[in-house]
């Protein structure tokens, strides 16, 4: 299997430090993005630990010593891997945020896609996003833990209304607020020439889905990301951009 992939962090226009953190393990086919919050560097360092403790998780451990799982499924053996991470990466956070007044209310999002045995697994909490652009269409393959999110779905809003929505940057699950945290997983198939793109909301709330579509279908990478971050920035840039694109060339 041959995967190419890039990822970009921006501080943005608005803010005068990143929050965010993204990881890329070409080893693994493993890729992160983590949205911090919490002010000062409480938001920075609960992204670090959120992409330290995915990798950490995913290349050392043995699944059977933590998990009671159906060791002779691979496919539910990698899922609940996944889960496992982005769940104790939550109860670091937390732990340390307890210890320490100064990281007091910290967190973070995430997104995390792990590429395996021809199956793309994805795991996330909060409002970070994957999108997955295959053949002539881009889909949203995240749902977003926010208030707004909730509206849609409930045909309150417009997704035009909840871009501008006063409340549109609540989330009600995140990763550090509480000991542990409900993580979403979803199991893809992949194909050859799937393209997957993981952000940060700093970008989803200023590039809609098809302009991501038109970036990531006419340019490679490196190019796509670079152009969609100068994008988010050119539309206020008011929170920091984070973005990973991974394309599949080839299957094993």
């Amino acid at each position: 299997m041959r995967v190419t992939s890039c990822g970009i962090t921006d501080v943005g226009l608005k803010r005068s430090h990143n929050e965010d953190n993204l990881l890329i393990n070409e080893e693994l086919n493993l890729f992160v993005v983590a949205d911090g919050m919490g002010g000062h560097n409480g938001g920075e360092f609960a992204s670090a630990i959120c992409v330290n403790t995915v990798e950490e998780i995913v290349e050392n451990m043995e699944i059977g010593d933590q998990l009671s799982v159906d060791q002779d499924d691979p496919v539910e053996l990698v899922r609940e891997k996944l889960r496992y991470a982005l769940r104790l990466a939550g109860r670091r956070i937390f732990e340390k945020a307890s210890e320490s007044p100064e990281f007091h209310g910290m967190g973070t999002t995430a997104v995390s896609m792990l590429i395996d045995g021809g199956n793309a697994f994805i795991a996330h909490v909060g409002d970070s996003r994957l999108y997955l652009v295959r053949d002539d269409r881009v889909e949203q393959v995240t749902e977003d833990h926010s208030f707004v999110a909730r509206q849609i779905k409930a045909g309150v809003l417009t997704a035009e209304e909840a871009r501008s929505h006063r409340m549109r940057n609540v989330i009600y699950r995140s990763l550090g607020y509480q000991e542990d945290v409900e993580v979403d997983v979803e199991v893809r198939a992949i194909r050859r020439g799937d393209q997957f793109l993981l952000c940060s909301d700093g970008l989803s709330g200023h590039v809609e889905p098809f302009e991501l579509f038109d970036h990531v279908t006419q340019y490679g990478p490196q190019e796509a990301a670079r152009r969609l971050v100068d994008l988010a920035c050119e539309r206020g840039g008011d929170d920091n951009i984070t973005v990973v694109i991974a394309s599949v060339d080839e299957l094993s």
